[in-house]
């Protein structure tokens, strides 16, 4: 896309236009989501109850750049084998210990060993805000990864006496696999309840200080895990703004993504969770469920910002049909299937793919195609 003030001033209108009078989105009948990541564009906010999924990934540049050749960006695409419409997986990692205690742990190790063959084969870690927005700024042929942990466990995030991660914690393994593997972004995203890493060597609320001050996400997770599917609209707000309340009270601003606690919800409980005041204003750009599936991309048709899937992380094991449903066997698949696993092309001012799969793209995001 041409880096040009006055054309990008001139997409950010037309964009704004098409916001206001764009056709209903036939997933739900809900408004379109956003409007795209647009070269040197702006954030515009296009809808109400299906949120902003994907906004600008690229900031106007101050200088004049040359104008933009869709053929060398077409050739650069196929030359990374990108598709930028392919799954991306979401693992949802509960507590992390040396010696697993209930089937939901994973252990210190397994988790590295994990981490370690994710980086071997390519994948970046991305935030779940980042994965929302559409803000997947990678090299060109790798894969991004969102590492999300529920419940603000203590095995998640604690610290030794000169303040430094503890090794066999979860963000000290992230560290620690990133130093290892250049281009493994030591990003995670953490959805925690009351109390988040209760126990630890430092209080939760320094805990998620330092946590946000060095990249990683904290988000929304209830503040008492409770199960949300029979609950009404006063419940559901209870649980949800506290725990709000009590995250910007830490962090000093409000989180953009939400886990739900229990399975997935009936559109009004979504609608619910999604928007609320009580005790502080809440909006999130995405929500996300408890399992099964590696998600569709932010770009794609297909890809409704209330209901993303995670995938639970563990090995193929028979519980839970983790044979088929978990992280191992997923990650298995993808390699074996490459062509429907999301592999960026290295530039954020264009969402590239195979020519065939123009179909699954999202028709907000036609501008900023790159088929080939």
């Amino acid at each position: 896309m041409p880096h040009l003030d006055k054309l990008a001033a001139a997409l950010i209108v037309i964009a704004v236009v098409v916001g206001f009078v764009a056709p209903r989105d036939r997933h739900g009948g809900a408004e379109p989501r956003a409007n795209a990541p647009a070269a040197g564009g702006a954030a515009v906010h296009a809808g109400a109850s299906r949120t902003a999924a994907a906004v600008p990934r690229k900031q106007p540049q101050k200088k004049k750049a040359p104008p933009f050749n869709m053929a060398k960006a077409a050739a650069a695409a196929r030359a990374a084998g990108a598709n930028e419409l392919g799954m991306v997986p979401i693992l949802m990692i509960h507590r992390v210990m040396a010696k697993p205690q209930v089937s939901l742990d994973r252990s210190t190790k397994d988790l590295y060993d994990e981490f370690t063959g994710m980086a071997k084969q390519g994948y970046v870690p991305i935030t779940a805000a980042e994965f929302v927005k559409g803000q997947i700024d990678i090299p060109a042929g790798r894969h991004p990864v969102v590492l999300t942990f529920d419940d603000g466990s203590i095995t998640h995030a604690d610290f030794d006496g000169a303040g430094n991660p503890k090794p066999d914690t979860a963000i000290g393994v992230i560290q620690r696999v990133a130093k290892e593997n250049p281009g493994f972004r030591p990003v995670a995203t953490f959805f925690v309840n009351r109390d988040p890493f209760y126990g630890g060597s430092k209080p939760g609320v320094e805990t998620m200080r330092w946590l946000v001050r060095n990249g990683f996400e904290i988000a929304n997770h209830t503040t008492n895990h409770k199960d949300m599917r029979t609950m009404s609209h006063e419940e559901v707000a209870k649980e949800i703004g506290t725990d709000e309340q009590m995250i910007e009270s830490a962090t000093g601003k409000p989180a953009t993504t939400f886990a739900f606690p229990f399975g997935s919800l009936s559109e009004a409980h979504l609608d619910w969770a999604q928007h609320g005041t009580k005790p502080v204003p809440w909006n999130f750009t995405g929500m996300f469920l408890a399992g099964w599936k590696p998600a569709d991309s932010p770009y794609a048709s297909s890809f409704d910002p209330r209901q993303i899937p995670r995938i639970r992380d563990k090995e193929k094991i028979k519980e839970d049909d983790c044979k088929q449903y978990c992280s191992t066997a997923w990650l298995e698949w993808l390699a074996k299937n490459p062509d429907k696993r999301y592999t960026s092309d290295g530039n954020p001012a264009t969402i590239a793919f195979p020519q065939d799969k123009m179909i699954y793209l999202y028709t907000r995001y036609k501008e900023w195609a790159c088929p080939y």
